[in-house]
């Protein structure tokens, strides 16, 4: 079997996770290779209706081994909820089907605590972080202050380096902040309650996945966020603090010299985005909020409702070039059934001229789209599981896109369920 990734090409929120919980049917393992708590992937199964933020979405195959990277922040209260939760409703996650990388970092109570602080110094000046502590974990794991996961395994030697990290963190705390310090007997209390439970899932999963690749039974790596959240390529300062980008993930799985072979590049119908920053196709007022309501347009993590407007080709052009995407998902094709025209930003104009580049960052504030309208199909596309059953205009709409993003479209999402999909 061919190893694949799938990524979002946007801001995020595009529909990721139902396509892996759809494409997991052909893959052995399942990983999450970047990213944290801090974004939800939603999915619809005969288990219920799950948001889940740490637990790659092969968690509800049978046979599926799902692993979280070296790259991942890893929260071991979000993720002992998230384990407890998924159990409520018969999904059991036993150390035989999730393996975490020895090699991860954990997110550290102090970690969540600063980003809500920073967030409340930068007061009008916020970047909308999730507060979830993503960007102080990633500053210390870059600093080298950081636990691994495999300390866990050794505990005088995690006990004296987590003291070393204590004493350090406590002069920001208090000094910077004026926030109350951390004490061992805390950070005791927290290891007892959260982390001793994860010891079994600690593993070598670059080992794991070495053979996995060798055995030729399929590997599908899960991207968090979106393209334009990117550290490096995204819309700074805005973006996350981890490579969304499908060439992380033999960095961020633990195997690097794992080859990817396909990379399905996730877009929604229609733009979203959450939190702060530049949108150059935002909608507001009725218009937004009728179409924030048709497609249930509310942060799986944080419940805030997304930003929207229609669908952005300049981004996404942009988003599938620096994802090296080879097949495009469109999710949310239902959603636009409502519109007699439902329009497409196609360029950009910037200082009085048309482009069809995405900018700068630093320019993006003064770009406005250029609108161009499609006709709308205006009847219910739910129950269509076949690309020649779907309405002309329908069909037009998603070759437009293809035309225009430079990517072929093989996946059409017209619901949230698992069957919900049509396969050009």
């Amino acid at each position: 079997m061919s190893n694949r990734a799938i990524v979002g090409i946007n801001w995020g929120d595009e529909g990721k996770g139902r396509m892996v919980d759809l494409l997991t049917e052909n893959s052995g393992v399942v990983v999450r290779y970047q990213g944290g708590g801090n974004a939800g992937h939603t999915i619809i199964n005969e288990y219920g209706k799950f948001a889940l933020h740490l637990l790659p979405s092969g968690i509800f195959r049978p046979g599926v081994v799902n692993v979280l990277g070296n790259g991942v922040a890893l929260d071991p209260e979000n993720l002992a909820s998230e384990i407890d939760e998924v159990a409520k409703r018969g999904v059991y996650v036993t150390p035989d089907k999730l393996k975490i990388s020895d090699r991860a970092s954990l997110l550290l109570p102090w970690h969540r605590e600063l980003d809500g602080l920073e967030e409340a110094r930068l007061a009008d000046k916020k970047f909308g972080s999730t507060k979830q502590g993503i960007a102080p974990f990633y500053s210390d794991k870059y600093a080298k202050k950081t636990v691994l996961a495999g300390e866990l395994l050794y505990p005088e030697h995690l006990r004296a380096h987590l003291a070393d990290l204590l004493e350090w963190k406590n002069l920001t705390l208090e000094r910077v902040y004026g926030a109350r310090p951390y004490t061992m007997e805390m950070m005791e209390e927290w290891l007892n309650k959260y982390c001793e439970r994860l010891i079994p899932y600690i593993t070598d999963t670059g080992a794991l996945l070495r053979r996995a690749d060798s055995d030729g039974v399929g590997i599908l790596f899960e991207a968090q966020l979106g393209s334009l959240r990117d550290i490096d390529y995204g819309i700074h300062p805005y973006n996350t603090s981890s490579n969304t980008l499908a060439a992380y993930a033999p960095i961020g799985c633990g195997c690097p010299s794992i080859k990817i072979d396909e990379i399905i590049g996730v877009v929604k119908a229609y733009s979203t985005c959450v939190g702060e920053g530049p949108f150059t196709c935002e909608w507001f007022g009725e218009e937004a909020e009728r179409l924030r309501e048709a497609g249930g347009e509310y942060g799986a993590k944080t419940g805030r409702p997304r930003r929207v407007g229609p669908l952005d080709i300049v981004a996404t052009r942009y988003g599938v070039s620096v994802q090296g995407a080879t097949n495009i998902a469109l999710t949310k094709l239902d959603v636009l059934s409502y519109m007699e025209k439902i329009p497409v930003c196609t360029q950009y104009e910037l200082d009085g001229q048309l482009t069809d580049s995405f900018p700068f960052p630093a320019a993006l504030p003064a770009a406005s789209p250029v609108t161009e309208y499609l006709d709308g199909w205006g009847c219910d596309i739910s129950g269509v599981r076949n690309w020649d059953d779907l309405p002309q205009a329908a069909r037009d709409y998603v070759l437009f896109i293809e035309e225009r993003i430079g990517c072929r479209i093989g996946y059409v999402s017209v619901g949230p369920e698992r069957d919900s999909i049509i396969v050009r």
